[in-house]
This record gives C-alpha cells, sequence and structure tokens, in this order.
C-alpha cells in the first residue's frame, strides 16, 4: 500500500470519523430533548413517509455519484449534466407526490399527512440541487469540508427543532428540523465545492453513464423499499405508536452506524477505484479495512445494545422502552453493515452495477415476502427474520468479490472474528459486574467503563496492529 494511498485513507477515516462522530453527538444530545417532548405517534408520521422521501432521492440522484466517481477523467460538462438531470428530476417527482398526498394520507388513515408531506418532501427537491456539488467533493475526497458542512447542518438545523418542539409544533418540528438541514447542506456545498453549473447543459455524459447508473438507480429504489417496508407495514396494520417505536429504535442504530459507516463509505469506493488495476493491493487495502471495520463496529454497535434498556430509560424515558427491543435487535445488523458496504462499493468499483442490482432486487423481495407472512405472528418475529435476510445477502456479495479479487470467506472470518470474540468476552465480564447493583445508572456506567477498559487492554497486549496504527495516527494528528 503507498504511501500516498495510506494517507489518503487515513486522512478520510479519520475526517470521516470526526464528521460522524461529532454529528452524531450533536444529533444525539437534540434526539433525546426533543423525544423527551414528543410522543411516539410524532415520530411515527414522520417515519411513515420516509419511504417517499428516500425513493424520490434516489430517482433525483439516479446512482451519478457513483458513476461520476469511477470515471477517470472528468469534465465541467459531466458535472453540469448531472446537475440538470436531478434538478428537473427533483422538480417533477415533487409535482407528482404534491398532487399524491391526499392519497399517501388516505392509504394510512391519517388526513394530517396530507400537509405534512407536501413540506417534507420538499427535501428531496432541494436535495436534487446540489446532486453535482456533493459527487464533486466525493470524488475529490474533500472528506474534511464535508465535515464541516455537515457539522453546521445537523448544529442549526437541531436548534430548530428543539425550539419548535419547546413550542408545541409536535411533528412539525421534526419536519422543520429536517428540512433546515438538507437546505443548509446545499447551500454550503455550493460554497465549499466552488463549482457553478452553466446554461448550456449537453446530455451527451449521461448517455455515456447511463448504462451504469440506470442500474444503481433501480437498486437504490428496491433498497430504499426493502429499509423502509417495515415503517409502512406497521403504518398501515398496526398503529403510528408502533411506527415511532420502531423508528426510534432505527433512529438510535443508525446515530451509531453512520459513525462507522461515514467513516468507511467516505473513502471506500474512491479508494478502490484508484488500486484495482493492482488486485494484491487491492486485497490488502480490502482487508485492513475490514478489520479496521471490525475494529471499531463491534464494540461500539453490539455495545449500543447491550445497555440499550439502560440507555433508553435514563435518556428518553420509561415512555420509549417498547423501543428497546427494536435497538437491541437491529444493532446485530448494524454492527456488520459496513462488510455490506465494503463488498458493494468494490462491486461498484469495479462497474458491476449489473450485479448490484439483480443481488438487491432477490434480497428486497425475499425480505418483503417474509415481512408480509409474518404480519401475524407481530413485529418482533417480522423484524427477525427481515435482518436474517440482510446477513444471507453478505453471502450473496462475498460470493462475487471472491470472483473479483479472490477473498476466500475464511480470510474474512479470520480479519474480523478476534473483535467479535474479544468484545463478547468484554460484555460477558462487563455484565456480571453489573449484576452487583440495583441502580440502573451504576449498571450502565459499569456496563460501558468494565467494556471499554476491558477492550483497550486486550488491544493493547494483544498487539493489534489495527490499534497500534490507529494510536499512532490519532497522536500525530494532536500533534499537528
Amino acid at each position: 500500500m503507498g504511501s500516498t494511498l495510506k494517507e489518503k485513507t487515513a486522512k478520510g477515516l479519520f475526517w470521516g470519523g470526526v464528521s460522524n462522530g461529532v454529528q452524531q453527538l450533536i444529533g444525539a444530545v437534540f434526539g433525546i430533548i426533543i423525544a423527551r417532548i414528543l410522543s411516539p405517534g410524532d415520530y411515527g408520521l414522520i417515519a411513515m413517509l420516509a419511504i417517499f422521501t428516500l425513493i424520490a432521492n434516489a430517482i433525483s440522484e439516479s446512482g451519478f455519484t457513483a458513476a461520476l466517481t469511477n470515471r477517470k477523467e472528468i469534465k465541467h460538462e459531466d458535472y453540469n449534466a448531472v446537475f440538470w438531470f436531478s434538478l428537473t428530476a427533483g422538480v417533477l417527482m415533487y409535482l407528482v407526490l404534491f398532487f399524491c398526498a391526499p392519497l399517501i394520507a388516505g392509504f394510512y388513515e391519517k388526513p394530517e399527512l396530507t400537509n405534512l408531506s407536501r413540506v417534507v418532501f420538499l427535501n428531496f427537491l432541494f436535495n436534487g440541487i446540489s446532486t453535482a456539488h456533493y459527487a464533486l467533493m466525493f470524488k475529490k475526497l474533500m472528506v474534511k469540508e464535508r465535515a464541516k458542512i455537515e457539522i453546521t447542518a445537523i448544529l442549526i438545523s437541531g436548534l430548530i427543532g428543539l425550539t419548535l418542539a419547546l413550542n408545541g409544533f409536535a411533528y412539525w418540528g421534526l419536519a422543520l428540523q429536517t428540512l433546515s438541514f438538507t437546505t443548509i447542506c446545499v447551500i454550503l456545498r455550493w460554497h465549499y465545492s466552488g463549482w457553478r453549473p452553466t446554461f448550456r447543459p449537453d446530455l451527451k455524459p449521461l448517455k455515456e453513464m447511463f448504462g451504469f447508473s440506470f442500474k444503481l438507480l433501480l437498486t437504490n429504489i428496491f433498497v430504499q423499499i426493502s429499509n423502509n417496508i417495515f415503517s409502512v407495514l406497521l403504518g398501515k396494520f398496526y398503529n403510528e405508536k408502533q411506527v415511532g417505536y420502531y423508528s426510534q429504535g432505527n433512529k438510535w442504530m443508525l446515530l451509531g452506524g453512520s459513525v462507522i459507516g461515514g467513516m468507511i463509505n467516505s473513502v471506500a469506493q474512491p479508494i478502490f477505484v484508484e488500486c484495482k488495476d493492482d488486485k494484491g493491493r487491492l486485497l490488502m487495502v480490502f482487508r485492513k479495512m475490514l478489520r479496521f471495520g471490525a475494529f471499531i463496529s463491534f464494540p461500539a454497535m453490539l455495545g449500543l445494545g447491550f445497555i440499550g434498556e439502560e440507555f433508553i430509560s435514563i435518556t428518553l424515558g420509561e415512555k420509549w422502552l417498547p423501543s428497546v427491543p427494536f435497538l437491541q435487535l437491529l444493532c446485530v445488523w448494524g454492527a456488520v453493515t459496513y462488510i455490506w458496504s465494503l463488498y458493494t462499493f468494490l462491486l461498484m468499483s469495479f462497474g458491476k452495477s449489473n450485479i448490484y442490482l439483480y443481488g438487491n432486487i432477490v434480497i428486497c423481495i425475499v425480505q418483503i415476502a417474509c415481512a408480509v407472512l409474518l404480519l401475524p405472528f407481530g413485529t418482533f418475529p417480522m423484524l427477525t427474520v427481515y435482518i436474517m435476510c440482510y446477513l444471507g445477502g453478505i453471502l450473496i456479495w462475498h460470493y462475487f468479490v471472491n470472483k473479483l479479487i479472490g477473498i476466500r470467506l475464511w480470510q474474512v472470518l479470520k480479519d474480523i472474528s478476534p473483535y467479535l470474540f474479544i468484545t463478547a468476552g468484554c460484555f460477558l465480564v462487563a455484565w456480571l459486574a453489573s449484576q452487583l447493583t440495583q441502580s440502573m445508572y451504576l449498571r450502565i456506567v459499569l456496563k460501558i467503563g468494565v467494556t471499554a477498559t476491558l477492550y483497550v487492554l486486550l488491544m493493547k497486549y494483544s498487539r493489534s496492529t489495527i490499534f497500534r496504527e490507529s494510536l499512532l495516527f490519532l497522536s500525530n494528528r494532536v500533534r499537528k
């Protein structure tokens, strides 16, 4: 691994971690305060609309960020074509959903969703204005600048959401918080990227990228359907409270998972594209990312599930305790999500969008079928099988990645299993220690403190290379 590539990767991981770490910390603070003020039903109403917003976002973006990243030589005309396409697609999608708002409200039997959805849907309309700018910053590994943008946006939008919640705006506060986050991101992306569109769009670059990007578009639509089918089913066949409990558990899993995912997703595809011509080098980079992800993800995500009951009770209050089983089960998936991301980014770096598409279609259909069949048995069995489908999907991606770079399943298990076993051992000792007290506050302190102390000590005395290199990089950053 060349020093330049290694430095790029390390800096990207660092700033991706800083960005997402600070974002999640700020988001957690605002999320805790706002969740104490609002009801599960308020969150449920917003969650019911997520599937429409995210599918519209996928159509507006149409896979062009990944397509632009894969191009070795890129010109102004390429970004300009993507800008005008995303803007046009966003406007058209907004108009369609604006007039469909009463139908959405009728489906859920919630009249208040008509006006609410028309405000929430402005998010994807505004996002389309900065698709090209985001793609440029992603391509150039401008992770530090993206960190500044997202931290600023989450801070300001959090203050807006909190102010509205305190003044009795209920679910409108959540809607306007999200909309302000999107708006601030758009403005700052224009500022930091330095790129400006011109009024002479040339559609030729779109035609060149269409074969690759269209498959990603279809894939992203299926992914968003799969990721949000629970909110739809719970909203239709249960009630908005159940949607709220699920969305709250999912929210905290995503807050933790996005720190790890943000670090890896910020650099994975550009780095894979840069070294894909040297299979040996690529395999080494891939396996190192596997180990780094396990080193961070297993203790963090499984640890969040480990302290789930105490965390929810202390921070959000007892009214949110029904969200704990959702959180704990989702954290199992959250711990290995980074592996899914690494596999799919590697496939995309080789232009294998067809494999990415067909794999996601199969996984999505199986998940939806299982969720519908298990509706009479309750939410927990539905979610368990749903996550098992995701875990099976990782094996599908592994099969194709093995064909590309020759990585065996035993190598993957060898890379990640030490971190899993060490994490499990730390949890066992921490759990035994926590049984010494009945105080919820002391239990969570013991669980976190014992786990963290043991994990660091075991990493140090087992001479973990990832642990040593991470400390060395952080100490160098501090000195600088």
